[in-house]
């Protein structure tokens, strides 16, 4: 079958060993009736394989629920970016097709287990609509807290017919189909605001480990190469179980152990595993591909995120609704979406992002750090975070920055990329077009210049959440306008991630305007609701051109703007008022705090907060005046 494929086609089928479904853009309409329901696996798998033979337009699924199980769905080793690396199973592995339309028509689809509901890697133009997806058995927990006893550091949690558990050597353990989780990372939810407990991080995290009792010789452990503490080998290393587990009666189980304060009776504590092990189903999966629409699309649930996206451009989200079904506290386990790499446009609008336990959404590129000089015109690279393993920084003829951050955190050098050889999931070998400069040092770091997006967020939801709203480093066009943010942590946050996550993009160009801020930070952080911040403790500058206009902020704490490292930042025709909602967390805060940065001007803002000292600000700006 002869097709002109995408550069990125061409990259991501290349990495895929298994066979390919790809198809020509035109094809037959395909009705998908209820007489599959009980488990559409098999009959929707089954026509994706005939694709390269017999092509499809569209596919549509006669109204109704519609049952989708791991057993005989199409299976393939999958790493995923800001995920765990998976044996992916599906019944729509989309991979290489062109120009089609899935319309759900209203339909439900249900998922059992490990699967991840649309696969589509190397594709071009496709389009999802008029679909809900939820899963039969979450990949979380949910129970409520019913009792607490101070004198013997305990708390009672029961929990409902929808979370099977079992004790296992005094662990709690919840039963899912083919899946289990621990309690892992953990966070308590209010039931009477279906949102994020007031001032959680007082209670929360259930400290689950602690220190081992007994190491010998670990110190004898050496390692001749870079080793990822945050990895599952050495994560776990000098740790031992903390908490301990018992059965009262079926359905209510005694914490013992925590470490924290003890959460109050009647919030629900959900968790959700071992932070290394539960990213492992997201609703979908893009990657390499040009063109993807999703309109009408509610995610009620994901293991992951509900849509992860990778080196792909042009993804146009216009009601994309995720939010809790069945009076679960949850959506999905991770971000709403996440877009790494991509380019184009990336368009959110009309869109809810309730109630998931990450991110509404976050923007950026890799860094991969230089840890070989190979050759005049190839270098060996280290991917730094587990969860980044695989990614491939860019296609042919992109433009790579040098970085160094010590420096700048703005490129030092530029060169053409040639290829990208993946020797491993860590390692991964990188020639250009160019000869490299005399100055590039083991150490530095490469970024791709081009894999960022014009980003539009529009007439959104953000609210009741874990974490933050939006993540934004994208140097290239953001819009962020007419939306509503509610968060347990802060509404925006600007950064550039280089220690841990590794995620590039110092932002630019970001105008935030027209916005109503309500109750941010409200779980105990003591930090602004839109934040400027990196992780390295330096002067240099990292954002430019930032406008913050005409939007409203009615907050319960003082701190609404944090500024550091930003040259060029306008704050006019804000309105700041006191909400009352809680009380303040953190009094003695100003209502802005600006370090490290130039040329900010604030200019016809009304404030009506409680902070005693509006501005605060370093020596960068002495003689800055809140206007």
């Amino acid at each position: 079958m002869k097709r002109v494929l995408s550069l990125w086609c061409i990259l991501i089928l290349t990495l895929v060993s298994s066979p390919v479904f790809a198809q020509h853009s035109d094809g037959e309409q395909v009705l998908f009736t209820t007489s599959i329901s009980d488990d559409a696996t098999p009959a929707v798998l089954a026509r994706i394989r005939r694709a390269d033979k017999e092509p499809i337009s569209e596919i549509k699924f006669e109204k109704g629920t519609y049952h989708f199980y791991p057993d005989k769905a199409y299976e393939r080793f999958t790493r995923i970016s800001n995920h765990d690396d998976v044996m992916a199973k599906t019944a729509l592995p989309l991979l290489g097709f062109k120009e089609l339309t899935i319309d759900g028509q209203g339909s439900t689809f249900i998922y059992h287990g490990r699967m991840i509901p649309f696969l589509i890697e190397g594709s071009e133009n496709i389009t999802v609509q008029n679909v809900t997806i939820d899963w039969a058995m979450p990949f979380h927990s949910e129970g409520t807290i019913v009792a607490k006893d101070e004198k013997n550091n305990s708390f009672d949690i029961q929990f409902s017919d929808e979370y099977p558990y079992e004790i296992r050597n005094e662990q709690l353990i919840f039963i899912k189909e083919y899946y289990e989780h621990t309690l892992g990372q953990s966070i308590l939810y209010d039931p009477a605001r279906m949102a994020i407990a007031f001032d959680t991080e007082a209670y929360t995290p259930i400290v689950a480990s602690r220190n081992s009792k007994v190491q010998h010789n670990l110190d004898k452990i050496n390692y001749k190469y870079k080793v990822d503490p945050r990895s599952k080998v050495e994560k776990v290393r000098g740790k031992e179980d903390n908490l301990r587990a018992e059965e009262l009666k079926p359905g209510t189980v005694r914490i013992f152990n925590h470490k924290k304060k003890l959460p109050p009776v009647g919030m629900i504590l959900v968790c959700k595993g071992d932070q290394s092990l539960n990213r492992l189903a997201p609703a979908f999966r893009i990657t390499g591909t040009d063109g993807f629409n999703a309109n009408n699309v509610t995610v009620h649930h994901a293991g992951g995120m509900g849509l992860i996206a990778e080196n792909s451009s042009d993804l146009i989200l216009d009601g994309f609704h995720v939010k809790p079904s069945n009076g679960r506290m949850v959506s999905t386990s991770a971000d709403a979406t996440h877009f790494v790499g991509c380019r184009g446009k990336v368009v959110l609008k009309n869109s809810t992002f309730n109630n998931q336990l990450d991110d509404a959404t976050n923007v950026h590129g890799t860094y991969q750090e230089v840890i070989d000089i190979l050759s005049k015109n190839s270098i060996g690279v280290r991917i730094g975070h587990a969860q980044q393993q695989g990614f491939s920084i860019g296609k042919a003829n992109d433009t790579i920055g040098l970085v160094r951050l010590a420096d700048s955190f703005f490129a030092y050098g530029h060169l053409t990329l040639k290829k990208v050889e993946e020797i491993n999931g860590r390692y991964q070998i990188i020639t250009f077009k160019e000869q490299l400069p005399e100055n590039l040092k083991v150490g530095d770091l490469i970024e791709n210049l081009e894999g960022y997006p014009d980003l539009l967020v529009q007439n959104c939801n953000i609210s009741r959440n874990r974490a933050r709203g939006l993540l934004i480093s994208n140097p290239k066009k953001t819009l962020i306008e007419n939306n509503f943010f509610s968060t347990e942590m802060e509404a925006i946050l600007v950064p550039v991630e280089s220690s841990h996550w590794f995620e590039s993009g110092n932002a630019a160009n970001l105008i935030i305007r027209n916005n109503t801020f309500q109750d941010s930070q409200h779980s105990g952080f003591n930090r602004g609701i839109i934040r400027f911040v990196t992780d390295d403790d330096n002067d240099n500058i990292a954002f430019k051109n930032i406008q913050i206009i005409d939007n409203k902020f009615n907050q319960f704490d003082n701190m609404i703007l944090e500024i550091s490292n930003v040259d060029g930042l306008l704050f006019q025709g804000n309105t700041i008022t006191n909400s009352g909602t809680f009380p303040m967390l953190h009094p003695e805060n100003p209502a802005i705090r600006v370090a490290s940065s130039k040329n900010i001007v604030f200019k016809k803002n009304d404030y009506k907060g409680k902070a005693k000292n509006i501005l605060e600000t370093d020596d960068s700006m002495p003689k800055l005046k809140f206007r």
